[in-house]
C-alpha cells in the first residue's frame, strides 16, 4: 500500500510538470507573437514589439524561458494581469486566482456532494424497484436533466425559486470565512443552492443510472448469495456487499467528470454571477487589452493542478474501497 501511494504521487509531480511544459508550449511558443498579447493598440510598430519581446523575455533562448517560468511558479509568481501592465497598481494574477479559486471550489466540491448524495440513494432504490413505477419515474427524471443545459436549468431555478418565490438569492457569492454580513456559513450556504443544484443536476442523472446498473450486476453475484443465505439483513448485504464493489466505478469515473465539471462551472457561474475561474477566464479573452496572457496561463494552470490533484485523491480513495488496487 506505501509503494503504491508513493507511487501515484511520484506520478501526480511528473504530471504537473509535463502540464507546465505543455502550457507553456501552447501559450508562449505556437503563437507567432506573444507579444503582441500585451500591446495594447491593434497596429503596433516594431518598436513597440521589441519592447513587449523584452519585457516577456521571448528573446532569450527556449530553454531559459522555460526555466525562467518554471522557477517562477515555483515560487508562486505567475507575473501581472495584462489589464493592469504598466500601471501605478499592478495586479498580480495569483491574487487574482486566490480571490477566485475558492468560489470554483465551492460550486464544485459542494456540487459533486449534492449529485452524489442523490444519485447514490436513487440509483440504489431503482435498482431495488427495477420495473416498478419508482424506477421508471427516476427513469424519467434522468432524461431531464441528461437533455436540459445548465444555463436553461440555471435561468429557470433563478426565476421561478429566486426572483419569484424568494427562496434563496439570485446572484453574487459570499465567502465562507471573514466578516460582516455578507460573510460566514450561513450567507455561504444560501448563495451557493441554486447554483449546487443548476450544477449537480446533469451529473446527478448520469451518475444514478450508473449506480443503478452497478447495483444490479451486484445483486447477481456469489459473495451475495452466500451473504444471505448465512442470514445477513437485507440492509447489510446491500450496505457491506453490494455498495461497497457499487460504488468503484463510480468512484473512478469521479475523478474522470472532474475536468468537464469544470467546463460546466463556467456556465454555473456566468449565470448566477459567481466570480470564480470561468468568469476569470473569460475576462481574460475579451478584456479590455483583448487576450490577457497571464491571467489565462495561471487559470489553465491552476484547474489542471487541481484536476491532477484530485484524480490522486480518487486512486487513493479506490484503494480504500478495493484495497487489492494497491497491489497492481
Amino acid at each position: 500500500m506505501l509503494a503504491y501511494v508513493v507511487r501515484r504521487l511520484l506520478w501526480a509531480g511528473l504530471l504537473v510538470l509535463v502540464m507546465t511544459f505543455v502550457t507553456y508550449v501552447i501559450f508562449f511558443r505556437i503563437p507567432a507573437d506573444p507579444a503582441r498579447f500585451l500591446v495594447r493598440n491593434q497596429a503596433p510598430t516594431e518598436h513597440q514589439l521589441e519592447e513587449a519581446r523584452k519585457r516577456l523575455g521571448l528573446d532569450d533562448p527556449f530553454l531559459v524561458q522555460y526555466g525562467r517560468f518554471v522557477w517562477r511558479l515555483a515560487h508562486l509568481d505567475l507575473g501581472v494581469s495584462y489589464q493592469s501592465f504598466g500601471g501605478r497598481n499592478p495586479i498580480p494574477v495569483t491574487r487574482l486566482l486566490v480571490e477566485a479559486a475558492p468560489v470554483t471550489a465551492s460550486l464544485i466540491v459542494g456540487g459533486a456532494m449534492l449529485w452524489l448524495m442523490l444519485s447514490i440513494p436513487l440509483g440504489t432504490l431503482s435498482a431495488l424497484r427495477a420495473g416498478s413505477a419508482l424506477d421508471r419515474g427516476i427513469l424519467l427524471l434522468v432524461l431531464i436533466g441528461i437533455s436540459a443545459h445548465p444555463v436553461s436549468i440555471g435561468l429557470f431555478l433563478r426565476q421561478f425559486l429566486g426572483y419569484k418565490w424568494q427562496l434563496a438569492p439570485v446572484n453574487g457569492y459570499c465567502p465562507l470565512l471573514g466578516s460582516g454580513d455578507c460573510a460566514g456559513p450561513g450567507p455561504w450556504l444560501s448563495h451557493l443552492i441554486l447554483p449546487w443544484f443548476t450544477f449537480a443536476l446533469l451529473f446527478t442523472a448520469l451518475y444514478t443510472r450508473m449506480v443503478r446498473n452497478n447495483v444490479l450486476f451486484g445483486l447477481e453475484e456469489n459473495w451475495v448469495r452466500t451473504a444471505r443465505g448465512k442470514g445477513a439483513t437485507e440492509l447489510r448485504v446491500i450496505r457491506s456487499h453490494v455498495l461497497r464493489t457499487s460504488l468503484l466505478p463510480v468512484v473512478t469515473m469521479l475523478g474522470m467528470d472532474i475536468g468537464v465539471a469544470f467546463g460546466g462551472a463556467i456556465f454555473v457561474e456566468r449565470v448566477f454571477g459567481l466570480p470564480g475561474l470561468g468568469s476569470l477566464a473569460l475576462t481574460a479573452l475579451s478584456g479590455n487589452v483583448g487576450f490577457d496572457l497571464p491571467l489565462i496561463v495561471g487559470v489553465v494552470l491552476c484547474v489542471t493542478t487541481a484536476v491532477i490533484v484530485f484524480n490522486l485523491v480518487v486512486d487513493l480513495l479506490a484503494v480504500v474501497l478495493d484495497p487489492r488496487i494497491g497491489l497492481t
